[in-house]
């Protein structure tokens, strides 16, 4: 079982796969090649599923800091103890690149571990246990000039170290002295058993691996980042964060780097975040728009039109709300019962069982996100014909399957119902479709699309709305509250300040809030939701409250909303997906998409509503 806090993690990404650093200098999640490969080191979910250690030999005096060097996501990890100070620097390589549209298209399958005595001495410490597989398999090890290699389940790992290490039990330890102004280097490199036998890579060329790596990233965030409102540093890191998070041959996005770190300390709310789900790679684009820029909207789109295509083309069928990274469709959901889960969570999930459910708001997602991106969809681009009828159809879909019921939004795993979101963002997808019909060679669709988006109106008004909540509810006939109905003036549904909307936000924020202030997606008692035990707040329902509040000119109330969710980012910037009502710890998958999108798209709402206010001018 493993106890290390979730938000004591670093991330590090070649835009491939992604591992997790904690603050004791362990790799304790790695994933090779692909970030929903099967862990080679798994100690985030288990003590014996392997890591890479590399720390002072005695630490128990030591004082920690971390930081990523500026414009990076290129880790150092800096330890004072009583004899010496030992800075430790961490990257997955991404290969040179001065294209700043090309991040990681070099990337060698190689991480790198740079540790350098600064003053004094240091006696170093390193513990090299594979685990391949999530933990199934105690590979082969054998010590080679240069280093040690690990061979089993199919991976076939290189770590290059300048000193003989000890092999035993599938695993390989040793110790090294440094004096100050001394540094040594070592790499993890990854091959199949197919590829030709690997051999360690020298002093020289990791470090040419590493300064590559701190240069290509620095070119994509000056290309990239220019926004200069409130919290600059913030929105320009979780840019950085979503960018680390995208699959680089395909354009995909994970919703997370992991899988399985627990809603709830203990829960069966554990899942697999290791996929692109529409609605969370189109909330990214988005986000990026603001943050980053949005070049790699053309291949976001081409992936997603060719991964969907069987999905709403040639058969009456919902487009699925969820693909793998390379465009897979099957995520069979399987449970890993040798695992025992971080802090005792079970059951560890690989694969994702949602890939089936119906889930009709992902239209307006992605007709929303096309919208926004569409000065950037060029349409002499090669792959412009198959994203333009795929977002047709999409709008067609959400025509016809609106009075559908579904899973919505949160993935509920019990009955479907009348969700008011997903209702809404049916109304999104055709009111963008209708916006960009002339681009996508679709007026003769308006007036339909036109007719269906009225009806649609009519039933959120009516039927969403319940003078005894007193405000809009999670679904038709419900009284209960679902913070994503703050996205209702977000998407310009209703403005902020009709009487409903104000009425609906401020009943999230004073009856679906723990007592810091942050809010729940919705109330879990009862099951309601067909999974036992409780969750945390949700952070980008936090943001969104901050934005919903930005956008009523609510300027204060929206700052101190930011602040309250902003104060749970680590000490990387890193945030998970929820808050511990009870202890105020980082819960769920980590790091996660929907908070820094959350947290980028509110800083910017926020910038806005102040230069609005301070203008004068209209909402």
């Amino acid at each position: 079982m493993s106890t290390t806090a979730i938000a004591d993690h670093a991330l590090l990404s070649d835009r491939h796969s992604a591992a997790l650093v904690s603050r004791a200098g362990s790799v304790d999640w790695l994933c090779f090649p692909r970030f929903d490969s099967p862990s080679v080191f798994g100690r985030l979910l288990d003590d014996v599923a392997g890591h890479l250690e590399v720390a002072p030999a005695v630490a128990e005096d030591a004082t920690t800091s971390r930081r990523y060097v500026d414009e990076t996501l290129v880790l150092e990890t800096t330890w004072a103890t009583p004899g010496g100070t030992l800075v430790l620097t961490d990257a997955l390589a991404t290969g040179p690149s001065t294209d700043p549209h090309a991040l990681g298209s070099a990337a060698p399958r190689l991480l790198v571990r740079a540790a350098e005595c600064t003053a004094g001495d240091v006696e170093v410490g390193i513990e090299f246990v594979p685990r391949p597989e999530y933990g199934l398999v105690e590979p082969l090890l054998e010590g080679v000039p240069g280093g040690v290699v690990a061979r089993g389940g199919g991976d076939v790992l290189v770590l290059s170290c300048p000193v003989p290490l000890a092999v035993a039990n599938g695993s390989a330890t040793g110790v090294l002295r440094l004096h100050a102004g001394e540094r040594v280097l070592l790499g993890l490199a990854h091959r199949s058993t197919s590829e030709a036998f690997p051999t360690p890579w020298g002093a020289a060329e990791l470090d040419t691996a590493l300064r590559d790596t701190v240069e290509a990233w620095r070119t994509w965030s000056r290309a990239h980042q220019s926004y200069q409102g409130p919290w600059r540093e913030l929105v320009h890191h979780s840019g950085r964060v979503l960018q680390a998070l995208t699959y680089q041959p395909t354009g995909a996005v994970v919703a997370a780097a992991t899988t399985s770190l627990p809603e709830g300390v203990g829960g069966e709310r554990n899942w697999d975040y290791r996929y692109t789900w529409v609605r969370d790679a189109c909330f990214t684009l988005e986000a990026l728009w603001v943050a980053a820029c949005p070049d790699e909207a053309h291949q976001f789109f081409d992936y997603l039109a060719v991964s969907a295509a069987a999905s709403v083309r040639g058969r009456d069928a919902d487009l699925q709300i969820m693909f793998g990274i390379g465009g897979e469709h099957d995520l069979t959901e399987r449970t890993l019962d040798h695992l025992a889960g971080w802090r005792d969570s079970r059951p560890v999930r690989v694969g994702n069982g949602a890939w089936s459910q119906r889930q009709i708001d992902v239209y307006g997602e992605l007709l929303g996100a096309a919208h926004q991106l569409f000065d950037q969809l060029n349409p002499d681009h090669p792959g412009a014909g198959a994203w333009r009828e795929f977002l047709v159809a999409c709008a067609d879909t959400a025509a016809r399957r609106w009075r559908e019921t579904d899973q919505g939004i949160w993935e509920v795993r019990g009955e479907p119902r009348h969700f008011l979101y997903s209702k809404l963002m049916c109304w999104v997808a055709l009111d963008r479709a209708i916006a960009l019909a002339e681009p996508l060679r679709a007026d003769a669709k308006v007036e339909g699309w036109r007719a269906a988006a009225a009806e649609i109106r009519e039933a959120v008004l009516t039927q969403g709305w319940s003078d005894t909540a007193k405000s809009f509810t999670q679904s038709f006939g419900s009284l209960d509250l679902d913070a994503s109905n703050l996205m209702m003036p977000i998407v310009g549904f209703l403005p902020a300040d009709d009487p409903r909307m104000l009425a609906t936000i401020d009943a999230v924020a004073d009856r679906l809030t723990d007592e810091r202030g942050l809010v729940y997606r919705y109330r879990t008692e009862g099951g309601v939701d067909g999974l036992a035990g409780e969750e945390g707040t949700f952070l980008l329902c936090t943001f969104w409250l901050a934005r919903a509040l930005a956008e009523a000119d609510q300027v204060d109330r929206a700052r101190a909303v930011f602040d309250r969710a902003a104060t749970y980012v680590n000490d990387v910037g890193l945030l998970a997906e929820e808050v511990d009502e009870s202890t105020g710890e980082l819960l769920g998958n980590f790091p996660q998409a929907f908070s820094h999108i959350g947290l980028v798209n509110a800083a910017w709402a926020i910038s806005e509503a102040e230069q609005r206010v301070a203008s004068g001018a209209p909402r």
